[in-house]
């Protein structure tokens, strides 16, 4: 990255509101996770889809080669939702920018290893993104009999 990491939070306050961000089990994940689990499936929590490679999927349907990625507005640059940071904002586009692009890269690294890959954002209704991964699911598990 190109812009200076800060040392220290700008304050007490920001200090402690970073280190309450988990993550993993944040509220729209469990909320996608009881409900793709109610429906009946099966599937393992914030693993690698691939051994060899540092990312992490929120939902991993490893035998269909189905990963799930609830991403963060703030995080990851919501079209919609993205909000710029009033203190240390160069550090935090640089952030945004570098997530996005190892975003795009994870997305093609597991496409190439015939993966399917869902991507929700946070702020998604719950029943809508819940259902996208099932009819993913499905759709592999009726492409491969």
């Amino acid at each position: 990255m190109d812009a200076r990491r800060p040392t220290r939070a700008a304050n007490e306050g920001t200090r402690k509101s970073m280190r309450s961000n988990k993550g993993r089990d944040t509220r729209p994940e469990l909320a996608i996770r009881r409900r793709v689990h109610a429906a009946g499936l099966r599937y393992r929590v914030s693993a690698r889809p691939l051994p060899g490679l540092r990312r992490t999927a929120d939902l991993v349907f490893t035998r269909l080669k189905v990963a799930v990625f609830v991403d963060g507005c703030f995080w990851h640059g919501c079209p919609e939702h993205h909000t710029k940071a009033a203190t240390n904002a160069g550090y935090w586009a640089e952030k945004v920018r570098v997530n996005r692009a190892r975003d795009a890269d994870t997305n093609a690294r597991l496409s190439e290893e015939g993966w399917r890959i869902v991507r929700v954002w946070e702020h998604e209704d719950p029943d809508v993104a819940a259902a996208r991964v099932i009819a993913e699911v499905d759709s592999v598990r009726r492409e491969t009999g």
